[in-house]
């Protein structure tokens, strides 16, 4: 009898397992698609947005993933983190209808496999002396033999893992290129130098906006935006007729994008305002804004102010004559990482942005858009009255004493969207009648009343300018470019981003795969604090007794020869006794130190066995006991019905 139950024990078994296996390749068959994401940032969930654009492929799209496994064996760090990029790859294609397909290769030295990974542009990285190079990238294509890479999938752009594939995707999805709308007071591709035949040429970013998008210059008292226009760049918009307004306001709330750009103070306009001033033609205005749009977008430039920062001002020479000196320039500012927001891919990857006189950006009270700050000043900034950056010479010592830190930092460029009213709530402005002149046409189309915008706003419009970013020279008739900042990168990105779908736009940074034990880190830390402590007042207290016991060891007994070396005199009892005493705290304060070092360690490794415990054995050791209680409670049972049935019996 007990030898069947045993069979039939090993027998169910078996048939657990086996149905255990049944149902996961049922489920994978049948579900594909199916996952459980249970981490806390959702690593392994595609957004709505990302969904929607793979649900909506026409075309069949390659994905071809070249991955060393050697980089995977021998560097733990990347294994983890290929692992997400696999796991996202086949979330991708699951979503795609059959739409992706996703292609894995394995680079090994000397193959043929090696050699299409280099001739896509992938980037080796050596793993060991001998120069072998490994392989972690990207490479897509579609069908009419567009590619699109990722070179190497760098661990510290994990956060945006979903947005470089969804932008991957996007491109090779509509591989047309994009067109941008200008509109712009300033003379970004160049213009006629005074008194000069030759042609200014225009800005070194210009030249690398055109590398990736089609630039469209519209005029500034147009009447509609164009059609295929995807986003528009407004730079320095002074005194547009309300016609234009109205068409930007149009275009934004049917779904425009926009990279906006004013100024309080532009200085390249008040220099080309002292060019037109000689020649006797008025100047050209130094600020600009869109104020009427931006109250209902729900921000605000802060009227006649300045951004002044003592932390982030570079150096200017100062003063005149001979009483030049360098000094910091409040108002001129290199903003660093560290104050550019990690968190947008606009900005995510900036190392320096410079700025000249850049305005401040607020908030306005009761907002229904959302405002988020790309790029703020540090804390120790204060908001500088625009007329005192104006002079010919600006006062650049004076700024410096009369500076107060506003205590807070101010925000340079910020992303706004959201829902939005026109701010043509009458209908389209009515077009002023001029003399022998066709009426105009009507705006074409229902005006929209409400919409959702994305718009992207700068404070300053200098940052565009060569002198502030980059310097230029010329090489055998070519101008090249060598940048000391990423003000071009940051208008790139924002295009870039500005002119991707929705789902390419709605995503931000996402969590990381590799997390870290937060709470055992403080607690390191703050045990690391106390041990420095006493480290210090135990190292202070050694030095204290070395100093004295070598002041004790070059004193001389009174009376000793005069002829013999300073310290070698022969020693007073008091004195032999001070040194033992000190030699003997010199011995117990070494002690005493090692056992701080030692205590400091040991609660460290307590702690880390702690949690390995917590999380490696505690759940199997309470899986066990709930297993052997349930297996005590049956047999209970078991033993009551066999006692009740003989006692029936």
């Amino acid at each position: 009898m007990l030898t069947n139950r045993r069979i039939l024990a090993f027998v169910a078994l078996a048939l657990s397992a086996i149905l255990l296996v049944s149902v996961n390749i049922l489920a994978r068959n049948l579900f594909p698609g199916a996952r459980l994401d249970l981490t806390q940032d959702r690593l392994y969930t595609l957004s709505p947005g990302t969904r929607d654009l793979l649900r909506g492929l026409t075309e069949p799209i390659t994905l071809r993933f070249y991955l060393s496994e050697r980089l995977v064996r021998e560097a733990p760090a990347y294994g983890s983190y290929a692992a997400r990029v696999r796991d996202m790859l086949e979330e991708y294609a699951g979503a795609s209808g059959g739409k992706l397909k996703i292609e894995a290769f394995n680079p090994e030295p000397f193959s043929s496999v090696e050699d299409r990974a280099v001739a896509y542009g992938l980037q080796g990285v050596p793993i060991d002396q001998g120069g072998e190079q490994v392989y972690f990238g990207l490479v897509g294509v579609n069908t009419t033999d567009d590619e699109e890479k990722i070179p190497f999938f760098q661990p510290d752009r994990e956060p945006f893992l979903e947005y470089d594939l969804t932008r991957m995707v996007q491109q090779l999805s509509r591989p047309k290129q994009r067109s941008i709308g200008l509109i712009s007071s300033l003379p970004l591709d160049g213009d006629s130098q005074p008194m000069s035949p030759q042609a200014n040429p225009g800005l070194m970013v210009m030249e690398q906006i055109r590398q990736q998008f089609l630039v469209k210059t519209l005029a500034p008292d147009l009447a509609e935006i164009p059609s295929d226009v995807e986003a528009l760049m407004i730079v320095h918009p002074v005194g547009l007729p309300p016609r234009t307004l109205y068409a930007i306001d149009q275009f934004m709330l049917k779904g425009g994008k926009a990279l906006v750009a004013v100024d309080p103070h532009a200085e390249t306009s008040a220099v080309k305002g002292q060019q037109m001033m000689m020649r006797g033609m008025p100047p050209m205005p130094t600020a600009s804004d869109l104020d009427e749009l931006f109250a209902k977008w729900g921000v605000k430039l802060a009227p006649g102010v300045v951004v002044g920062d003592r932390r982030l001002a570079r150096r200017v020479n100062a003063g005149a004559g001979t009483r030049m000196q360098a000094a910091d320039y409040l108002p001129w500012i290199s903003v660093p990482a560290e104050n550019l927001s990690r968190t947008d891919p606009v900005t995510s990857q900036i190392s320096t942005i410079n700025f000249a006189s850049a305005g401040i950006l607020d908030q306005v009270e009761g907002a229904k858009t959302k405002f988020e700050p790309l790029i703020v000043s540090s804390a120790t900034s204060m908001r500088l009255p625009v007329e005192r950056v104006k002079a010919f010479q600006p006062d650049v010592l004076g700024m410096l004493r009369s500076f107060q830190s506003g205590g807070k930092p101010l925000t340079l460029a910020a992303r706004v969207s959201g829902e939005a009213e026109t701010a043509f709530p009458d209908g389209p402005p009515k077009a002023e009648a001029k003399p022998d002149a066709p009426p105009e046409p009507a705006p074409a189309g229902e005006q929209m009343k409400r919409g959702t915008i994305n718009a992207i706003i700068v404070t300053d419009t200098d940052f565009l300018e060569d002198r502030f970013w980059v310097q230029t020279q010329q090489f055998f008739g070519q101008r090249l470019a060598v940048p000391n900042a990423s003000n071009a990168d940051f208008v790139v990105n924002a295009l870039d981003n500005l002119t991707g779908s929705s789902a390419l736009i709605s995503l931000r940074s996402r969590g990381i795969s590799d997390r870290p034990f937060v709470k055992v880190r403080e607690i390191q830390q703050q045990a690391e604090s106390q041990f420095r402590e006493k480290e210090q007042a135990l190292t202070e207290k050694l030095k204290e007794i070395e100093t004295k016991l070598t002041e004790l060891r070059g004193r001389e007994r009174p009376g000793s020869e005069k002829d013999k070396p300073a310290g070698s005199g022969i020693l007073t009892a008091e004195q032999t006794k001070a040194i033992e005493e000190g030699r003997a705290q010199l011995l117990e304060t070494r002690s005493e130190l090692r056992d701080v070092q030692r205590s400091l360690r040991e609660d460290i490794e307590s702690l880390q066995g702690q949690v390995r415990f917590v999380n490696i054995g505690l759940a199997p050791i309470l899986v066990s006991i709930i297993a052997l209680i349930l297996g005590l409670l049956r047999v209970a049972r078991r033993r009551r019905a066999t006692i009740a049935a003989r006692s029936a019996a």
